[in-house]
């Protein structure tokens, strides 16, 4: 092809230069394209989308760009700190909604550099050095945080749109996680302060620097109202591990947070008791229940005012303490939110630190440092509202038996609005009558405390769920015993003198009762009705020969000879009554237990376990208990599941009982409708 003059090349050269000259660098970059597009896997889309200083350590996209609007991107805020917060604070380009969350999150990252407390918590005692704050740097932290829940808060509810309108939206879950976190630290600050003499206080308010909280009302019982914690733990620091299989909570707004308080029953009676009518007079009488050592509880911060500048000036925030047990959501500012919760971690951390699994075995066998009366556990706050739902171990146990039972149970809403979950912890080398005795003298002590006009629906309407042992126990509950129990065991048993006499002046009191008129169900799991085979084995009879019975109890029961070591069979030193020898199938007490009549007025069901899955299943057991013994010909519902004795653990059984509550439920609604 022919040309003239310059050519192609050198015309081509000529324009490019002529195009640089008029129209600049940008002209160049025409030439390219000015977007590039790269593909990114749905996770790396919602990390980018959902990442922020709490998930990823680095700002969030949304406050990254909040920065850029404002021309604060470089420069500034280059560095966190309070000059790029001011500049921030100082920008008039961008709108509210975006200053405030962009803002909650720079105080959260100014936060997170300042030197926080060392928190350690131990599962074996208190937390290690939860009280550290005394230096001079704890007001800075405090400010900060308190900055953080107050932007946070302002964001929800004072700017352009309401919480409802974002309802979907990542940034005001992020916004509402950076309050829930500012809330829970400053909470433990003004704690730890206020338990070494830094806050001023008078009547509910409690200054601390330039903050004043007031404590406000929640109208709901909560512990706080007649006890004083010993520590505050975030339930967020808390991890669990063991037998615990799964941690429930409720979405929502507030701190989430465990009041570790005193636990009375660390106290009760462990020791030998005073022998003389003057030391029994100085020993204080222990009380035989009480309320959750650790109760779980959701702390908010409100900031009053009546528009966006008042609550940004507002130093003097509400300090409201909720159980979450009893309340779901609150009104703020016109708005419903729903209240977060923990339902795990306060129940989780009491058993951590109770030491239970070695303490009943001590208790067994009469080691010092175990139990010797029961003691009832309140798992929440007593609620006279909801219906008591009892739980009792079986022998060797403790209340970490119901580990799990308990909170799964609690996780599902309608029981957990229904009922308030009671447990017992009792000494298992005691005879069975014994045990039973004490605890309907407790449960008479609980309700004449809380409710002695008896016209609460926590006194009504109980539902009872007993393991092995804990099974005859609550059998006993609904039972009428009549003069059966007292003949049957004076006319079978072998007895000394002593033995029969005592039976008829003081223990025939113990062995006779009609069903407790509180108890509507009772589920019964793995129970030995009639006893087992192992209890009358030669390892049976020799754990036996091993459990110890406290003094008081050898004396109650005429059995002091050879320190309680007595072979109930061989005729001479009399009847021994131990938890043990009272499982035995040919036992007289146990005998007598399986045909007292139950009360007609009470449904009963039956969980039982059977080791394996083939052979018939009259012939099986759960290592333990046969099934001809735990089958109760007349119970409404009887669910057989493949597992060891210790099925309640199990999830069938779990499930099982939910189905049980869930119809028991349905049955009082219609009662009472």
């Amino acid at each position: 092809m022919a040309t003239t003059g310059l050519g192609f090349i050198g015309r081509t050269t000529l324009i490019i230069t002529v195009l640089l000259t008029l129209g600049g660098c940008a002209t160049l970059r025409q030439f390219g394209p000015s977007v590039q597009v790269a593909s990114v896997t749905p996770g790396q889309y919602i990390a980018l989308k959902r990442g922020d200083i709490l998930t990823t350590g680095k700002l969030s996209s949304a406050t990254m760009e909040t920065l850029r609007v404002a021309g604060l991107d470089e420069g500034v805020c280059a560095k966190p700190g309070l000059p790029c917060i001011e500049a921030m604070e100082g920008s008039i380009v961008v709108r509210e909604e975006d200053k405030r969350s962009s803002l909650a999150e720079l105080w959260l990252q100014y936060a997170m550099t300042l030197p926080a407390p060392k928190r350690e918590y131990s599962t074996s005692g208190r937390a290690k050095s939860a009280i550290t704050e005394l230096d001079a740097d704890f007001q800075p932290r405090l400010d900060a945080w308190m900055q953080v829940a107050r932007q946070a808060y302002a964001y929800l509810f004072f700017t352009e749109r309401t919480a409802n309108q974002r309802g979907f939206e990542d940034r005001q879950t992020q916004v509402r996680d950076y309050y829930n976190l500012a809330v829970q630290e400053a909470s433990v600050q003004l704690y730890n302060a206020y338990a070494t003499g830094r806050v001023h206080s008078q009547a509910s308010h409690f200054q601390l620097g330039r903050w004043t909280f007031v404590l406000a009302p929640s109208g709901e019982a909560s512990p706080l109202d007649t006890r004083t914690p010993t520590e505050l733990v975030p339930a967020a620091s808390l991890s669990f591990t063991g037998t615990l299989r799964s941690v429930h909570r409720r979405d929502g707004f507030g701190a989430e947070l465990v009041a570790v308080m005193e636990d009375p029953a660390a106290t009760t009676a462990t020791t030998l008791p005073a022998t003389t009518p003057a030391a029994q007079a100085a020993t204080p009488v222990t009380q035989s229940w009480s309320e959750m050592p650790s109760p779980s509880m959701t702390v908010l911060l409100r900031f009053s005012g009546k528009n966006l500048w008042e609550v940004l000036h507002d130093d003097e925030p509400e300090l409201e303490i909720h159980d979450p047990y009893q309340v779901t959501e609150v009104t703020l500012h016109g708005q419903q939110v729903p209240l977060a919760a923990n339902f795990t971690a306060g129940y989780a951390l009491w058993l951590a630190r109770s030491n239970f699994s070695h303490q009943s075995l001590r208790s067994l066998f009469g080691g010092k440092g175990g139990i010797d009366t029961p003691h009832l556990y309140m798992m929440q706050p007593y609620d006279p509202n909801r219906r008591v739902l009892l739980m009792i171990h079986g022998l060797a146990s403790s209340p970490e038996a119901w580990v799990n039972v308990a909170n799964e149970l609690m996780r599902d809403d309608e029981i957990r609005q229904d009922f308030q979950v009671w447990q017992f912890y009792y000494p298992t080398n005691m005879p069975i009558a014994m045990s039973h005795d004490s605890m309907r003298h407790t449960l008479d002590e609980v309700f004449k405390h809380f409710d002695p006009s008896g016209k609460a629906q926590a006194s009504h309407d109980m539902v009872l769920v007993g393991h092995s042992m804990g099974g005859v126990i609550a059998r006993l509950m609904i039972s009428s015993s009549g003069d059966h129990l007292v003949d049957t065991l004076l006319e079978t048993a072998q007895m000394t003198p002593a033995q029969r006499e005592l039976l008829r002046t003081k223990g025939a009191p113990a062995l006779t009762f009609l069903p407790e008129p509180e108890v509507s169900r009772v589920v019964f799991i793995a129970t030995p009705h009639r006893g087992t085979d192992v209890a009358g084995t030669r390892l049976g009879r020799w754990i036996g020969r091993l459990v110890r019975l406290p003094l008081t109890v050898l004396e109650d029961v005429a059995t002091i000879a050879n320190d309680g070591q007595i072979d109930r069979n061989d005729g001479k030193h009399g009847y021994q009554m131990n938890s043990i020898q009272n499982l035995d199938k040919d036992d007289p007490f146990v005998r007598a237990v399986a045909d007292l009549p139950m009360s007609p007025n009470v449904h009963y069901h039956s969980i039982i376990a059977r080791a394996k899955a083939d052979g018939p299943l009259e012939k099986t057991d759960d290592g333990l208990v046969p099934y001809w013994s735990s089958h109760l010909p007349h119970a409404d519902s009887e669910k057989v599941i493949v597992s060891g004795h210790s099925v309640q653990e199990a999830t069938p059984a779990i499930v099982e009982l939910r189905r049980i509550l869930h119809e028991d439920m349905q049955e009082h609604d219609r009662q009472y409708k």
